[in-house]
């Protein structure tokens, strides 16, 4: 296998997974910024020009963050991160989901449209005028992430799972890119130090995002 690796929370939620199960994959970097994934290399590997891209050792790619840890689950099922029952990973699946439509997506729409314009402007439709309503909307399912989190030590209870994954991942990312956490949401921060606090946490930050102070 061979990672297409770049700075962004997508290719960090790999890095975290990979860190997390032991798996050592080589890798390569596509300047995300230059524009490196929206040319022809890159388009070949990943027609939708995003990132990040595994390669399997077939030669054939898998490019969407969910694919990419469950097939990396499949191959390495222990120490799980999706679940070890059917039951475990019908809950992973169905906070994932949650998740990625209701705080991810907002979420990173709404910096696409405001803070990274000048990026995206020219690479993708955007909406600017979209931006406020759309952190917003990340924001009030937060708050209903919070509640579940006064209960629970992380988002599938006692299981880290790729669900705390995904979340960690983006909220550091946005953190850092005009969309702070609510310091209301207390245990949503308190779930957030603990996850911040493994290993694959800082052994997971890109070399160019830190260094240019984004957590990604």
């Amino acid at each position: 296998m061979k990672l297409y690796d770049s700075i962004g929370p997508n290719p960090r939620l790999v890095r975290i997974v990979l860190l997390e199960k032991g798996i050592e994959v080589p890798t390569e970097q596509v300047d995300l910024m230059g524009g490196e994934n929206r040319k022809a290399a890159h388009l070949a590997r990943n027609p939708a020009g995003q990132m990040p891209c595994l390669e399997l050792d077939d030669g054939s790619f898998v490019s969407e963050i969910t694919a990419i840890a469950e097939y990396l689950e499949e191959l390495h099922p222990t120490p799980a991160l999706i679940g070890t029952t059917p039951s475990e990973r019908a809950e992973t699946r169905m906070w994932t989901r949650r998740l990625d439509l209701n705080v991810i997506e907002p979420m990173v729409a709404g910096f696409r449209y405001a803070e990274g314009l000048p990026i995206f402007k020219d690479r993708i439709r955007t909406i600017p005028e979209a931006a406020d309503g759309l952190k917003a909307l990340a924001q009030d399912h937060l708050a209903k992430v919070d509640a579940h989190l006064a209960d629970n030590e992380w988002i599938c209870g006692d299981r880290y799972s790729l669900a705390d994954v995904l979340l960690y991942a983006f909220l550091d990312f946005a953190a850092g890119v005009g969309q702070p956490r609510d310091p209301a949401h207390t245990a949503l921060g308190a779930w957030f130090d603990r996850a911040n606090a493994r290993p694959s946490a800082e052994a997971s930050l890109h070399p160019a995002a830190a260094a240019g102070g984004m957590r990604a």
